[in-house]
């Protein structure tokens, strides 16, 4: 064991010199490191020294430290030895809203590198740990990938106390609780779990914390990294763990009794348990009435089912089933496939592939010219392609509308988990038309049904069926009619009763 890792294991001494010598050996000879010696109480005061990180700490705060440490100390009409203690220090001089006792060196190390400010003076066997978090932070804006016509436009930021407090303002309960940890031995980075006490099932919380124990890695750079590490199913292409950057999507999950992990750094926020319905739908089929919600929401329905199936179904049709495809169409699809030298399975594939790259191209080109460059690319490849005899043009209109379908899709990570189904199911109605489409797309649907999330089967309510949460799945019935949460709630009751409106009686009627 090294001897950095044997001082962070001991406590402050009553030495001033000591102490410094401790922070200087584990911190080093780092620029951003500060450390400024002062007097308590002034000239006849004990010498001590604070020490802070530039850029992580607020020198405002640090300067009003100092001052009244030495300034304020001075002015009080007491003996320097009385305020040489802890407990003076912390009630007679500093007014900071958080002062915690430090006695050991290892929780000091912590709080500089988080942007705390540690108080240290001769006499003390241990330290003051002050805050003076005060990074700059980017702006508040609305998240790029959760886009919505109507509603909130704020969204969640790298700093963990910002978004805590986002959920905070929206959900002003008592019972509304945050438990923190730190995982990463490098990286020591914060997380807190959040989660309504009398509304989370019994048993989940406890579940997430053994899942966050349990991981043993030296740094967390996003939250992606949480997500591997705590899924159910690891192997699987099926998200079992939420994400969102969206603070109200997390405060309308906190209310049907689930759990929200925050990480430090990260925007992005976990949610758990989750289900596959989930991933179809979107704020905005709240923030509109019923009917225009429960509409959008079967659009996107469809589209889920353009996107995974479309060009299976194309290539089953065309390969193995032509008696399935109307004489007149059939044709059209014939004339155009003429001088196309490949099988329709490698057409598939090549357009898909060509699809993806484009994409992919687009999304991490600098964005003044990655959008135009994948539209303008895309059209361009498919047209010289078409006139080249490379592919026909059906496959050109297939997997165009395949692609839009799936940027219908709410969730990013959902889509992506679709745009990968599609290849085994195009490769298996390649080889064996109906019979594979038919036998990959329900090995699919019982592996889906295999699934937990935390406990929740990943396609509940659907299965095992539970008929009043099938009022917010596929449809989305009036908010007067969703009076129940889900039904892992310890609460289901959600609203009172007789909230349905109407015309209300005029007096003398």
């Amino acid at each position: 064991m090294s001897a950095i890792q044997e001082l962070l294991k001991e406590t402050f001494k009553p030495s001033v010199k000591e102490n410094a010598a401790a922070l200087d050996q584990i911190l080093g000879n780092s620029v951003d490191v500060q450390k400024r010696d002062f007097l308590l109480c002034g000239k006849a005061g004990s010498p001590g020294f604070l020490c802070y990180m530039d850029g992580l700490a607020d020198t405002t705060i640090v300067e009003a430290i100092l001052r009244a440490l030495v300034v304020t100390g001075s002015q009080l009409n007491r003996e320097p030895a009385e305020l040489a203690t802890a407990e003076s220090i912390r009630t007679s001089l500093l007014f900071n809203a958080a002062v915690k006792d430090c006695p050991n060196v290892k929780d000091g190390i912590n709080g500089i590198l988080s942007g705390d400010t540690l108080v240290v003076v001769e006499g003390l066997d241990q330290a003051l740990l002050v805050s003076t978090r005060g990074w700059k932070d980017r702006g508040i804006e609305e998240p790029s990938s959760e886009n919505n016509v109507r509603g909130p436009r704020d969204g969640f930021m790298e700093s963990i106390r910002t978004n805590t407090a986002h959920v905070r303002r929206r959900i002003k309960d008592p019972m509304l609780r945050f438990d923190s940890m730190v995982i990463g031995t490098r990286s020591q980075t914060d997380v807190n779990i959040a989660y309504i006490a009398d509304l989370v099932k019994e048993g989940l919380v406890d579940e997430v914390k053994s899942r966050l124990h349990r991981i043993k890695i030296d740094s967390v750079m996003e939250s992606g990294y949480i997500e591997e590490l705590i899924e159910d199913a690891p192997l699987s292409m099926f998200n079992t763990v939420q994400s969102t950057e969206r603070p109200d999507k997390v405060a309308s999950a906190l209310l049907e009794g689930r759990v929200a992990i925050f990480i430090d750094n990260t925007p992005v926020v976990l949610i758990v348990p989750t289900f596959f319905w989930q991933y179809i739908q979107a704020p905005d089929d709240y923030y509109n009435r019923y009917w225009v919600g429960t509409f959008f929401r079967i659009v996107r329905y469809f589209a889920f089912l353009i996107s995974l199936m479309l060009p299976s179904v194309y290539v089953m049709l065309v390969s193995f089933h032509h008696e399935m495809i109307p004489t007149s169409l059939a044709l059209t699809i014939a004339s155009g496939r003429e001088v196309v030298p490949f099988p329709v399975l490698l057409e598939a594939l090549i357009m898909e592939l060509a699809f993806e790259l484009m994409r992919e191209a687009g999304l991490r080109m600098p964005k003044p010219i990655g959008q135009a460059v994948s539209i303008v690319g895309s059209l361009i490849i498919g047209q010289a392609a078409v006139q080249a005899g490379l592919v026909s043009p059906f496959m050109v209109i297939i997997v165009a509308i395949t692609g839009i379908a799936s940027f219908a899709i709410p969730s990013y990570s959902s889509s992506l988990a679709i745009r990968m189904f599609r290849f085994p199911l195009m490769i298996a109605s390649g080889f064996l038309g109906l019979l594979g489409f038919s036998t990959m797309f329900f090995a699919l649907l019982l592996h889906a049904l295999s699934i937990r999330s935390f406990g929740e089967s990943y396609l509940a309510p659907a299965s095992p069926y539970r008929p009043t949460d099938q009022r917010d799945t596929m449809l989305r019935l009036p908010m007067w009619m969703l009076d129940e949460r889900p039904g892992f709630a310890q609460d289901v009751d959600r609203t009172g009763d007789n909230l349905k409106p109407g015309t209300q009686p005029q007096k003398g009627e």
